[in-house]
């Protein structure tokens, strides 16, 4: 139990955790339950398959992408973390409360944009001025990641992000045990779904089910988070962004 303590075998060990993500993630593209990667057609997975068997996939689903997509944004605070509690006793199953707090408020997150989800695609069935223009929710989603890159709210919820220490020493209370812990992941979750909500809102309109853009968008969110210049990023990719979105429309309304 105690072996967490050490550097040399923690952080290889997260690493492992990710990359064995990654590989599940890849092998269930290639499956018959390809689908369940796919969040525009889980109203339709739903009702053909048993609402327990739906809940189990979509949950293992999720979580999977967001240890995958998620965990190496965090490898900072945990690493910081890890530090901080390397005296105590408890400190595995301390760690194991952080990481269950930030996986269940993403958990919450999914649970949420699946909702508007369900919601957009009921109205879809019954607007049919929706159906002929689908094309402007993917559009009308870059444009809102597009423009998001240049909030406030976007570069306050990620200096939180990156700056594990000042983070860690303003929530994390050493009396708080295994709630105080479960909290401190919750927090940062928090601040990192407000970091990223927009870019995760592509997963679900634009790059569903497709493992290697969720790649490479996970990729993004790490630099983002994680590298000395990664701040910097934030407005390229905001651009980048905007000009697709912008492209899309302007090719809708000119065709």
């Amino acid at each position: 139990m105690r072996a967490i303590a050490h550097r040399s075998l923690f952080l290889p060990l997260l690493g492992a955790l990710v990359v064995l993500a990654w590989v599940v993630l890849w092998f269930w593209e290639r499956s018959p339950y390809a689908a369940f990667l796919d969040h525009s057609l889980l109203r339709e997975l739903s009702l053909s398959s048993g609402p327990f068997d739906f809940f189990n996939l979509y949950v293992l689903s999720w979580v999977l992408m967001t240890a995958a997509m998620m965990l190496p944004t965090t490898f900072p605070l945990i690493e910081m973390f890890r530090r901080l509690t390397l005296r105590r006793q408890d400190q595995t199953t301390l760690m194991a409360s952080l990481a269950l707090g930030y996986l269940a408020i993403w958990m919450g997150f999914g649970v949420v944009a699946h909702a508007a989800g369900w919601l957009v695609v009921e109205a879809f069935d019954r607007i049919e001025l929706l159906r002929r223009n689908a094309w402007a929710i993917g559009a009308g989603i870059l444009l809102l990641a597009g423009a998001f890159q240049f909030s406030s709210l976007k570069y306050r919820c990620l200096e939180k992000c990156r700056t594990p220490l000042s983070f860690v020493t303003q929530y994390w209370r050493q009396q708080g045990g295994h709630a105080g812990a479960f909290q401190l992941g919750v927090r940062h979750g928090a601040f990192c779904i407000g970091c990223c909500w927009a870019l995760m809102l592509l997963m679900f309109a634009v790059i569903a089910g497709n493992v290697g853009w969720m790649l490479a968008l996970a990729a993004v969110m790490a630099i983002e988070k994680n590298m000395p210049w990664g701040r910097h990023l934030s407005p390229v990719l905001g651009v980048a962004l905007l000009t697709w979105g912008g492209m899309i429309a302007i090719g809708q309304m000119i065709a």
